[in-house]
């Protein structure tokens, strides 16, 4: 204890000298940057990995010295306050209540108001119209005004910290920082670095000693040692050794013995920070087991924090958790609130699972909401339905009813996530007229406004369901559009390039009265069948089997029909029967005298919706595309196939598909 002491004594004269000199946050840009570059004044004073002043900034590792905040004790000196409050300044009284505290209820009461606050203003007056204030309320109150205030690069408006009532609440925060309750201790240290206080103020400093010694005590609650860690990991980043202190009193206790707030909280405080790169992977595998034990008494804030804070940990190794958590998710679809339901599919999403009893709750909950719930959460239910190649009808109807009516007000990556889902499932809403003119109408007016990519895809969805896009075709094929849609130094993706080709033979195969520019052959590509991501699915290996046994028992030789045969329109064909003018089988290597030619469309599982025999749209605009060719299109798909018993079975049926209307030949 003297040791550190002593070490602390040498840190505070070190800081004198430091800020000695200083007047202020202005003085900061006088000062000596050798050997390292900060990207901005609170970069240069910490060893946040993220700055505290512009939120998102993250500044070079620095190959010179820096002070570190959990060096330093509670100052008896004068410090130069280096912060955006000057709190003597303050002209408004304001005393907290920490020896006669507000009563429960009145702190509930007083939460409840701050929920209701939609602006800064409003927190500010019910600040001022308080008679008693506890710690705690005090903290809430600058979390109020830094859920209203925060932006992306800052304080949508920084004048709010030099109103008189928060300069009264910060300094009393700051005067009676040894009085404080743990709870508004930690929380007050929290509130303010998301608030971009200065962390070399003398408000800040305070605080940050006084977490120390209690820490040092060893008597935090879990719960205010996770509030203290995401305070820390604000100001220093992972690598602050008073986090590491932090984290060796968390892992003291086994997960099994925490209430289920606190086995949230620790959640929610390793998803903030403390455990990216693999940092406590032990710890978190221990709550995952025991999370799996204690899920079905989760409520809904709960299940989607811990949802979301495996995905953001990716905990893909835990998926009995994500299970688990997926069925308790069933109960509280309608209770979740719009961002807890975006999390959820989120994450359910992230780790490709689907669960029926799922999609039922959300069949009896989304048509009730389409029209009030966010636009992002109507967006998710789309993108989560699509993504996992689920046709759900009252969904899709009740989001197509609200789209026509609500879309002006989306952004353009929400009309395409809402809409590319229709031509993926190849599915047309009742109301598909008013929904694709209403699509008409935004890409004639926010056109410009469009990523390209998400443009593209939007267009290519529609030509899924026969929704032809022909005024804005030749936009597309515009050499500026085309140099555009290139990644930066790698080129065009080929699935782009694929969507581009599709979308060029749609606008030949099914709008002959297009006369626009063309798609120019060096952005064409030859097949659309390839590996990973494509536009066609690959033939079911084990039901491609089975057919190929009957068509060489109907046919009598193995030659009489070729398998995945690459056609000049990019299509591959699962198997191709070539005829003669008099309709009989010619050898598959025949290329003269051929009259039709019949394609075999092998539809396994993976080409259908996952809960229906509904075709997707990838696998219907080819069917459409090869009749257009003069291909005769024979689709053979699993749930029939599936029905036959013996080979004979088999062999009749084929025949019946292929040659309904000749005679069967035994071989």
């Amino acid at each position: 204890m003297a040791f550190r002491v002593m070490r602390r004594i040498q840190s505070l004269a070190l800081t004198g000298q430091r800020l000695g000199s200083l007047h202020g946050a202005a003085c900061l840009s006088q000062l000596s940057t050798q050997r390292c570059e900060p990207v901005c004044l609170s970069c240069l004073w910490t060893g946040s990995r993220r700055c505290t002043v512009r939120q998102g900034c993250r500044r070079l590792p620095y190959s010179c010295s820096r002070m570190s905040l959990t060096t330093i004790v509670r100052d008896p000196l004068n410090f130069s306050p280096g912060s955006v409050w000057v709190h003597r300044d303050a002209t408004h009284t304001f005393q907290l209540s920490l020896l006669d505290r507000p009563a429960a209820s009145d702190e509930r009461a007083f939460e409840e108001r701050l929920r209701g606050c939609t602006a800064s203003k409003q927190v500010l007056r019910l600040l001022r119209s308080a008679d008693a204030m506890s710690d705690t309320m005090a903290a809430a109150a600058l979390h109020r005004v830094a859920d209203l205030e925060q932006a992306v690069s800052g304080l949508k408006d920084p004048g709010v910290l030099d109103k008189d009532i928060i300069k009264a609440v910060c300094f009393q925060l700051e005067h009676d920082s040894t009085r404080l309750t743990d709870a508004g201790l930690v929380s007050a240290l929290l509130a303010c670095t998301r608030l971009y206080v200065d962390p070399w103020s003398t408000l800040m400093v305070r605080l940050v000693s006084e977490s120390q010694e209690r820490l040092d005590r060893g008597h935090m609650t879990l719960g205010n040692l996770c509030i203290l860690a995401e305070a820390l990991l604000a100001l220093e980043g992972p690598g602050c050794g008073m986090l590491q202190q932090v984290m060796e009193q968390v892992q003291a206790c086994e997960p099994r013995e925490w209430s289920l707030q606190e086995l949230t909280r620790v959640y929610g405080m390793l998803q903030a920070g403390v455990g990216e790169d693999g940092r406590y992977q032990d710890l978190l595998n221990s709550m995952n087991t025991h999370a799996v034990s204690v899920t079905s008494r989760l409520d809904p804030t709960s299940v989607s924090s811990v949802l979301n804070a495996l995905v953001i940990l990716n905990q893909t190794q835990a998926m009995p958790l994500v299970i688990s958590l997926s069925k308790q998710a069933v109960r509280h679809v309608p209770h979740f609130s719009d961002d807890e339901l975006t999390l959820v599919l989120g994450a359910l999403m992230h780790f490709g699972h689907s669960d029926q009893y799922f999609v039922e709750a959300m069949e009896r909950h989304v048509p009730k909401v389409a029209f009030t719930t966010h636009p992002e959460t109507v967006t998710k239910v789309m993108q989560y339905l699509g993504r996992r190649n689920i046709l759900s009808p009252p969904v899709f109807d009740a989001v197509a009813e609200s789209f026509v009516y609500r879309a002006d007000d989306y952004s353009t990556s929400q009309i395409a996530r809402q809409i590319m889902p229709f031509g993926k499932l190849g599915y047309l809403p009742p109301n598909a007229g008013e929904v694709f003119r209403k699509v008409e109408i935004i890409l004639h007016t926010r056109f410009s406004q469009f990523q390209p990519r998400t443009l593209l895809n939007l267009l290519h969805s529609c030509t899924l369901v026969e929704r032809f896009p022909v005024n804005f075709v030749a936009k597309v094929f515009s050499p500026y559009f085309l140099q555009q849609l290139q990644a930066k130094g790698t080129g065009i993706d080929k699935i782009i390039l694929a969507q581009l080709t599709q979308l060029y033979m749609t606008v030949k195969l099914e709008c002959p009265f297009y006369e626009g520019p063309s798609l120019l052959p060096k952005y064409r590509v030859k097949s659309f069948l390839g590996p990973g991501r494509s536009l066609e699915t690959p033939v079911d290996e084990h039901l491609y089997n089975f057919v190929k046994t009957g068509l060489v028992d109907l046919l009598g030789a193995r030659a009489y029909f070729a398998s995945r045969v690459l056609t000049p329109y990019c299509y591959t064909l699962d198997v191709e029967i070539k005829l003669d003018e008099e309709g009989y089988v010619l050898p598959a290597s025949h290329v003269d005298d051929v009259y039709r030619r019949i394609a075999l469309c092998i539809d396994g599982p993976k080409r259908f919706s996952v809960n229906t025999r509904q075709l997707l749209g990838k696998e219907s605009i080819k069917q459409r595309h090869l009749r257009l060719l003069g291909y005769e299109v024979v689709q053979i798909p699993f749930y029939e196939f599936e029905k036959l018993q013996s080979q004979a079975e088999t062999v009749e049926y084929l025949h019946k598909k292929i040659f309904p209307h000749s005679y069967r030949l035994s071989w």
